[in-house]
């Protein structure tokens, strides 16, 4: 561990005087994590198989295995990383705050997103789908909609999408988090829940014999490791974590342990850039 933040530490003194990047903030990650061998890093505290806090106050999942493995090769070991919840209607205001260092919290790059914050990555690709009921088999895609409640969170945009481009007449259904969502679907107050297919399938690793994922993706998503803008040596020093997660076999025997119980069908590792 030593090492790799003597290593950083040379890196980002090697990169500072080669780049003069003006832009850059005052203080890149490289130089807080070496500075200060400690991390604050975003992450959902409730989405099962991805990143969840256990009853006993452990963090496990996806997302956290890849927040642990990049502070890693920054040179921060777990003990020395707080985690921080952050929602989707507040993951850009919590990294260019400051309240993160980094957001690993299913964190799909777009273009509106990348004026606000950078991203490195991709480190999974995935897509929006639908929860429902075991039972309700008529429903097999988002035009199956028309009448019937659909649930997502607020500050998404999932159950827009299914608005506009698959059924005008949807009823529309807003929780703080998807474990809300899912309890109403339980309970048949809604018909569906809607957000990318390895979120729910996360879901229905709880809940085999009630619910299942209809399979049918409707967009195409990107999730990156969200940090401030401008911090070029950051973000490559991420990318290069990522790569080596998914070189070193780290990535695709997280994703197995996590995600292979629900049965869903894990992706090939995404090409990695640094957005």
């Amino acid at each position: 561990m030593r090492g790799r933040a003597l290593l950083a530490a040379c890196l980002m003194l090697v990169t500072t005087a080669a780049c003069g990047d003006e832009t850059a903030p005052a203080d890149s990650l490289v130089a807080r994590a070496v500075g200060s061998n400690k991390l604050t890093i975003g992450i959902r505290f409730d989405q099962p198989g991805l990143s969840k806090r256990t009853v006993d106050g452990r963090y496990v999942g996806f997302d956290v295995d890849v927040a642990k493995y990049v502070a890693s090769e920054l040179g921060v070991d777990e003990d020395h990383i707080t985690w921080h919840d952050s929602k989707p209607s507040t993951r850009e205001t919590d990294i260019t705050s400051g309240i993160t260092d980094l957001m690993v919290a299913s964190y799909s790059i777009t273009e509106k997103r990348k004026q606000v914050v950078a991203f490195a990555g991709p480190y999974f690709d995935t897509g929006q789908d639908l929860l429902v009921r075991l039972r309700s088999t008529d429903i097999t895609g988002p035009e199956n909609l028309n009448g019937r409640k659909l649930c997502a969170v607020g500050g998404t945009t999932s159950a827009e999408q299914v608005r506009d481009k698959f059924a005008q007449a949807v009823q529309l259904v807003e929780y703080p988090r998807y474990q809300d969502c899912v309890t109403a679907l339980l309970a048949g107050q809604v018909d569906a829940v809607t957000t990318d297919d390895v979120i729910l399938a996360g879901y229905v690793a709880q809940n085999p014999e009630l619910l299942r994922v209809v399979g049918k993706r409707f967009s195409q998503e990107k999730y990156g490791v969200g940090l401030r803008k401008g911090d070029n040596e950051g973000r490559a020093a991420v990318a290069r974590a990522i790569q080596k997660m998914i070189s070193s076999g780290d990535w695709l025997a997280s994703l197995n342990r996590n995600i292979g119980p629900s049965g869903y069908r894990i992706p090939p590792p995404p090409q990695v850039t640094e957005q």
